[in-house]
């Protein structure tokens, strides 16, 4: 099993928080993700995978205790999870499948991928 950990996604990648915004709005957020999520992945010196499925837990940890929408979650997290396959060079479509869990009042927000069986 690999065990990646990363940032927890900006809030303001939160689905919810478009409200009409154009879509250029976020871009510089996304990419940031995306090129963080690749270079902590590619840190790990993994080199490519290989198969065709790879199931994927994302578990977010959350100081506080607001609660979160898990289908958000996974949406906020949507270019952190490109970056991570870009970096295994795997699509993302492979991720399969995948499961979500939520932490809250944790010591650090993170969001923590273990990808495999």
């Amino acid at each position: 099993m690999l065990t990646i950990t990363l940032p927890l996604p900006n809030a303001d990648l939160n689905p919810n928080r478009a409200h009409g915004r154009h879509w250029g709005a976020t871009r510089k957020l996304k990419d940031e993700a995306k090129r963080t999520a690749y270079y902590l992945t590619k840190a790990l010196k993994i080199g490519p995978v290989k198969g065709a499925l790879f199931p994927l837990a994302l578990t977010f940890a959350m100081e506080g205790y607001r609660k979160r929408d898990a289908d958000n979650l996974l949406a906020s997290a949507k270019s952190a999870l490109d970056g991570v396959a870009e970096a295994l060079e795997i699509n993302d479509h492979s991720f399969e499948p995948v499961t979500i869990k939520r932490v809250y009042g944790a010591e650090k927000s993170m969001l923590l991928l273990e990808i495999g069986p």
